[in-house]
């Protein structure tokens, strides 16, 4: 059950590196890549046959939605560049079958499986409770006539519990420091932890730069544009041929799930 240590490296190909044109934009450059020698994707073992997750950390639209469109998000450690889906959008994220809308569908070549896992255990931010989470389909028309009979909803039932009963636990972090934010850097960890012996099984780390300093000109959104500097690359785990022009921004969701079935293979 355990794979061989596995490290992803982020730089090199396949990022994109803007040359800016102030003493300010040169260093910020440098800087970030510098840091991209580090970044990558590392997974030491992998798990079979795991069934759910524990969610150490949720990320919230409160806490961790940040675009950079307020002078105080530049240093607001709310982990930009691991922007994904937040608050009941995140727990879905992890359940099984989510991405289909609850249905088993072959996995096109080249594209992440997006399988998710039969449960999930996570502290509620909204009571700072802990429950076990299970996805299903609701059908609303069964209950409210207002609904087509067509309609669909992906939601997630909650048990309560006393305690966390997995062993994998999900844990992100801002890992930014007062220099790198100064330059608009943005760096971030993403580890998949063995509870049982505080063992990291495996670790993504990734920075991200905007290239004109937090320039909101236009209603622009400085972490919006700093994921198309971004290493490892939001697009890593997709064909190539599926993308045009469009920002890798939007390649950031459902990236931390991504990530975690690299490492916790879900039960079948």
């Amino acid at each position: 059950m355990l794979g061989l240590a596995l490290l992803l490296s982020a730089c090199g190909s396949g990022v994109s590196v803007s040359q800016g044109n102030t003493p300010q934009q040169q260093r910020a450059m440098a800087m970030w890549q510098e840091r991209c020698k580090k970044s990558g994707e590392f997974i030491h073992k992998t798990v079979e046959g795991v069934e759910g997750v524990y969610l150490v950390n949720v990320r919230t639209h409160k806490d961790n939605f940040n675009l950079g469109e307020q002078p105080a998000d530049q240093f607001r450690l709310s982990d930009p560049y691991g922007h994904d889906l937040t608050d009941e959008g995140y727990l879905i994220s992890f359940a099984r079958n989510s991405r289909t809308g609850g249905r088993d569908e072959p996995v096109a070549e080249g594209w992440p499986p997006h399988k998710g896992y039969r449960f999930i255990e996570a502290h509620d931010p909204k009571d700072g409770k802990l429950y076990r989470f299970t996805g299903r389909v609701d059908q609303p028309w069964l209950r409210d006539k207002s609904y087509g009979e067509w309609v669909r909803e992906f939601v997630l039932d909650r048990t309560p519990l006393k305690q966390r009963t997995l062993r994998y636990g999900v844990k992100f972090e801002d890992i930014s420091t007062r220099e790198e934010r100064e330059h608009w850097i943005a760096g971030s960890s993403l580890k998949v932890i063995d509870l049982e012996t505080g063992e990291v099984l495996g670790e993504r780390v990734g920075y991200m730069v905007d290239w004109a300093q937090g320039s909101r000109a236009g209603a622009r959104q400085p972490w919006t544009f700093a994921a198309d500097n971004a290493c490892p690359d939001f697009r890593r785990d997709f064909p190539s041929s599926i993308y045009g022009n469009r920002h890798k921004a939007v390649s950031q969701a459902h990236q931390t799930q991504r990530f975690v079935e690299k490492v916790l293979k879900p039960l079948n």
